[in-house]
């Protein structure tokens, strides 16, 4: 429990990411000024605040393992952390980076992209932070939002463990009254296996859930994967469907190369 006699300390580290998740901090706007009142930040670089091995009460961690440096600062960050919570997708499942650990072609691909590949010193796979450290709560999501974030925040605070909100997607639909995009329009949505968190955001603008905050619960994805066969799209579309942004998700990466074995090279479609 922390101990609230002193304003807890908090810090936000960045790792491999885009820094769409610090922005949910941002984003909060006057809740943000609010919280300030009740915790001290004391490392934020997205906020101007620089003090990376600050011992602190709550470690917020975005981004995922690319680098050996990363992997040795990891473990800094966990040691001067009380509790340690991983923000997004890249954080919590590896994010887009982790794409490159499907193939094996990592150096092949940093060779073609960049001029001088020598100075690239990334790893040949991206990987989460609970990889290497004990995470003690993740928020999904690329990116995470910002209720989310405040909702984790106030729990700590008050001595409770947050909610992990695994429920799928479709439940969230069906609160909301939003009509079902797959069953009235054939899209293909992920919402039947995609965790929600995200209030149902892209079904309620009429399309399909692409899953970036990962796999729910007891995802079904063989059932899914047979439903968007039925729907027309050919192995190679519906693997892109599970491997895109939470690609190291076991769930979801399971269920894309299980499609990709089966795809016999014929042309795939969205």
């Amino acid at each position: 429990m922390i101990n609230l006699e002193k304003r807890p300390r908090i810090a936000v580290h960045k790792f491999s990411s885009c820094d769409g998740c610090q922005l949910a901090f941002l984003n909060l706007g006057g809740d943000l000024l609010e919280l300030t009142k009740r915790v001290e930040i004391m490392h934020f670089l997205e906020a101007g605040l620089d003090d990376p091995e600050a011992k602190v009460d709550i470690a917020f961690v975005e981004g995922s393992l690319s680098t050996q440096d990363e992997i040795e600062r990891i473990h800094k960050v966990r040691e001067s952390s009380r509790y340690m919570i991983t923000i997004g997708a890249c954080a919590t499942a590896g994010g887009l980076q982790a794409l490159r650990n499907l193939d094996n072609q990592h150096e092949q691909w940093r060779d073609a992209i960049y001029a001088k590949p020598e100075f690239i010193k990334t790893l040949n796979h991206a990987r989460p932070i609970a990889d290497e450290v004990r995470v003690d709560f993740e928020l999904w999501g690329c990116p995470i939002n910002s209720r989310q974030l405040l909702a984790a925040v106030n729990s700590l605070l008050f001595g409770v463990p947050p909610i992990d909100d695994r429920d799928k997607v479709c439940l969230e639909c069906k609160r909301q009254q939003r009509v079902c995009v797959m069953v009235t329009e054939d899209k293909p949505c992920l919402g039947p296996v995609t965790r929600t968190g995200c209030g149902a955001l892209c079904p309620s603008f009429g399309r399909d859930c692409y899953g970036c905050y990962g796999p729910a619960d007891n995802p079904n994805t063989a059932s899914l994967s047979g439903r968007f066969a039925g729907l027309g799209l050919l192995p190679g579309a519906i693997a892109r469907r599970f491997l895109l942004i939470n690609s190291a998700a076991p769930a979801f990466h399971d269920a894309g190369l299980i499609a990709r074995s089966s795809d016999t090279g014929g042309e795939s479609h969205d």
